[in-house]
């Protein structure tokens, strides 16, 4: 029984280790705040510009994308390359086995809050030397036998929080290695589109020249059969080779950047190249109407704000640890187990032996080692703040480029149709003009030229209204926002054994 002081210094003894026990030595986290925004759309939306003709945005106040952002474009066939693409990339499978060796980090860091078991059974047989004559102890020249089969224990409680800091550095950083998974699959769906809609012009820009090859073909036939029957001459045949054979030249250089651009999405898709391709189908694509939200919602939407701002929590996390350095390091240790000569005897009741006891470690000197190391800390913590603020600006930066780009390039385009309408009429108002005998034939090539100009112009600026388009729906984070993000409990959920097979 304990006496009433000795049960009061005991319970003393105890509060005292609970109440350290539960301290958490370090600065306590606060999520930064994200560069302020009051505007309530963004600057170059087209809400702001009720007047301009072409594309316009789908309600900013109060919509967003959800889900498979690239369903929006409503292309079959681009759903399935997309569908294909979340499964086999290669990029995204880099991506996801990032994030599983960081939850094994975690579980790592969650496996020091356990003591450590041991066994070491051993069987030594040893000679003692005979010349030990002065020795009281040695056992001088006999030969021993020992069996031994002891369990050994030791455990690090966590009385100052270093333990739970690196555990909470190791939950953050898996947060920012899932933010990075997020990025990286929205970073490939949003390149496998933009190849996608570049093939598609490409395609659209093999018909404008095969069709232009058809009537610069007709129109040499003309000027041939002009010259023949000696009523035109043999300039106009020459002009009107040079046209078409310039004109054939540029329709056998499109296959070029269409075969590029199709081995990239094969990549993509973790296909071997030879054994894929797309069917030719020429397109004239108009964006559809992408809904923005408002710009304070921004930074909760884009997944490399998210790993940013989840990299300094864990940069937070790592002062704490530096700071659990400055104090000692408390160890309880028990050994336990039987010795005998005979084995026989090994578990006999008096061949157990045992010993139990704390030991505590404290750095006296370092020569100002911890302290710099705490610097250190300190300084990576303001720069990932600042990379924090940076990431949060750039976006803010992405999204205006990309919706003043799909904004303007639609007005160019509106122009752009007409200057293709007054180069076709142009065209054939020189035709008719030379087959009446009153233009040269130079004018008419002068007319040609100008139409194909346009053409390929137009092409060029409708598919670049569509990359612009996908690289707004980049911007603005796809589908994805803050609360599909994984939560530190479930980046240290248990996982199977089965989810880190080694794959062939």
């Amino acid at each position: 029984m304990f006496k009433p002081k000795s049960r009061t210094r005991l319970a003393g003894a105890l509060g005292l280790l609970a109440f350290v026990a539960g301290c958490n030595i370090g600065p306590r986290y606060h999520a930064p705040t994200a560069p302020a925004v009051t505007a309530p759309n963004f600057k170059e939306s087209t809400v702001n510009f009720q007047d301009t003709d072409g594309w316009k945005v789908a309600n900013p106040q109060d919509a967003m994308i959800r889900g498979y952002w690239w369903e929006i474009f409503k292309e079959p066939e681009l759903n399935n390359l997309e569908e294909q693409l979340n499964v086999n990339n290669q990029n995204i499978k880099i991506s996801f086995q990032n994030y599983m060796a960081a939850r094994a980090v975690v579980a790592e860091a969650r496996a020091q809050y356990w003591p450590t078991i041991t066994a070491n059974p051993a069987w030594t047989r040893s000679k003692s030397s005979s010349n030990l004559h002065n020795s009281s102890t040695a056992n001088t020249g006999q030969a021993s036998t020992l069996w031994s089969a002891p369990i050994e224990a030791s455990w690090t409680p966590d009385f100052f929080g270093k333990i739970r800091n690196q555990v909470h550095e190791a939950q953050f950083t898996a947060q920012a290695s899932a933010a990075d998974l997020e990025l990286e699959k929205l970073t490939e769906q949003a390149s496998l589109a933009q190849y996608y809609f570049e093939i598609r012009g490409q395609d659209m820009l093999q018909k404008i020249l095969n069709d232009t090859v058809a009537a610069d073909q007709k129109a040499l036939d003309s000027a041939q059969g002009s010259y023949d029957s000696g009523v035109g001459d043999y300039i106009s045949v020459v002009e009107a080779k040079a046209t078409l054979q310039s004109a054939r030249s540029s329709q056998m250089n499109v296959g070029l950047l269409r075969a590029q651009y199709e081995h990239a999405i094969a990549m993509l898709l973790g296909k071997v190249a030879s054994d894929f391709s797309i069917p030719v189908k020429p397109m004239i694509y108009v964006p559809p109407a992408i809904p923005t939200g408002v710009p304070s919602q921004l930074a909760e939407r884009r997944p490399d704000v998210a790993a940013a701002e989840r990299t300094l929590a864990a940069a937070n996390a790592t002062i704490g640890i530096g700071y659990g350095a400055f104090f000692p390091q408390v160890t309880i240790s028990a050994t336990g187990g039987f010795q005998s000569s005979l084995l026989k005897h090994l578990f006999d009741w008096p061949s157990r032996f045992w010993s139990i006891g704390p030991s505590a470690a404290e750095t006296i000197f370092d020569g100002g080692l911890y302290r710099a190391a705490l610097h250190q800390y300190e300084a990576i913590y303001n720069a990932d703040l600042a990379t924090y603020r940076q990431t949060v600006l750039t976006a803010f930066q992405q999204v205006e480029d990309s919706l003043s780009a799909t904004r303007i390039y639609s007005q160019q385009i509106l122009r752009q149709q007409e200057a293709v309408n007054a180069s076709q009429q142009f065209l054939d108002l020189e035709m008719q003009r030379y087959n009446s005998g009153v233009d040269p034939y130079v004018d008419v090539v002068t007319a040609q030229t100008t139409l194909l100009g346009n053409q390929v112009t137009l092409n060029s600026l409708q598919v670049e209204e569509m990359l612009s388009a996908v690289q707004l729906v980049q911007a603005l984070g796809g589908g994805w926002d803050h609360s599909q993000l994984a939560t530190p409990a479930q980046t240290a959920a248990h996982t199977a054994n089965s989810d880190y097979t080694m794959q062939h």
